[in-house]
């Protein structure tokens, strides 16, 4: 119908008339329960198909591929948003009090207004998709090469006046990049152990180490290097168990050799509450030093199994 309807008024002569989405609420997208109830039977029929077949060993890539179908649709819309305010921004610079100018200031809002409900929706599709990955791998979804931003908490409807609307839209955007709490910075490196058994003391650890910090700091914003097989993936998943925000800042490779240590400036320029330290490489060292020469409390888990060095210490004599 919307084809057919265009067609017939391109073939009016309706210079500078065009057509533009119809103002939404979140009524007009898909209720919680229904994406949550939807998203899981894809999901364990998708897991049932593979079960048993030589796709099995692979099963983990399709569930991060599912996922990412909604990352990459939100992304998208957040891009048209970003054009919209744009253009808003540019007609509030040039207005000129005309009826033509105010009408068409406000299709531009609510087009604007349109992109970012659908963003809300699709990111609210990716987060129930993001929590079936982790409830059947273990770990956080995390995208390639963006930023997995979320606008769920934003008050970005009933924007009307132009002016209003680019304020909002930069101040939604802060908050989704910046989450507001107090940042505690975890880090670590790539552990082996020779057991199972190891391996899981080590990750018991590392989540009952979290979750004192966090009894501390209920606020807390996780901060941590992103990781995705070192104990950065082990702090990640208990952060999405958990339901706490989290920063990561991957590294910068060309930077070289200075890429670990301009993280660990970025990292310390948040002015973290606590850094959480687990056993890594000298750059974690300098992490540590850093952080004492700042005078933020370090939570020394360098030890073996992820303990306290003290501690180990003191049972050795």
């Amino acid at each position: 119908m919307h084809s057919s309807f265009s067609d017939q008024l391109a073939g009016l002569d309706l210079s500078g008339f065009s057509i533009g989405p119809a103002p939404v609420s979140t009524n007009d997208f898909p209720l919680h329960d229904a994406v949550v109830q939807t998203l899981e039977a894809v999901w364990s029929d998708l897991f049932a198909m593979v079960a048993g077949t030589a796709l099995e060993a692979d099963a983990e890539d399709l569930g991060w591929a599912f996922v990412n179908i909604f990352h990459r649709s939100a992304t998208r819309k957040s891009t048209a948003v970003d054009r919209a305010t744009d253009e808003v921004r540019a007609l509030v610079a040039t207005a000129d009090g005309s009826e033509i100018h105010t009408h068409e200031l406000e299709t531009q809002v609510e087009r604007a207004q349109c992109a970012e409900g659908a963003m809300i929706a699709l990111e609210e599709m990716r987060e129930v998709a993001a929590a079936l990955y982790l409830n059947e791998f273990g770990s956080s979804w995390k995208p390639v090469s963006s930023s997995r931003f979320n606008h769920s908490a934003m008050l970005t409807s009933a924007l009307v006046e132009g002016r209003e609307f680019v304020r909002a839209r930069s101040e939604a955007k802060r908050r989704a990049a910046m989450p507001e709490g107090t940042p505690v910075i975890f880090a670590g490196g790539r552990t082996r152990h020779p057991n199972e058994q190891d391996a899981l003391t080590f990750a018991n650890n590392v989540w009952a180490t979290l979750d004192k910090v966090h009894d501390r700091v209920p606020d807390m914003v996780l901060v941590h290097g992103g990781d995705t097989k070192g104990v950065d993936r082990l702090a990640s998943s208990w952060a999405e168990r958990r339901n706490i925000p989290q920063i990561s800042f991957s590294l910068d490779m060309r930077l070289g050799a200075r890429a670990g240590f301009k993280r660990n400036e970025r990292m310390l320029s948040l002015d973290p509450r606590y850094v959480v330290a687990f056993p890594g490489s000298g750059v974690l060292e300098r992490l540590v030093i850093e952080a004492k020469s700042r005078r933020i409390t370090v939570v020394d888990r360098r030890g073996p199994l992820g303990t306290s060095p003290k501690r180990a210490a003191r049972d050795t004599d």
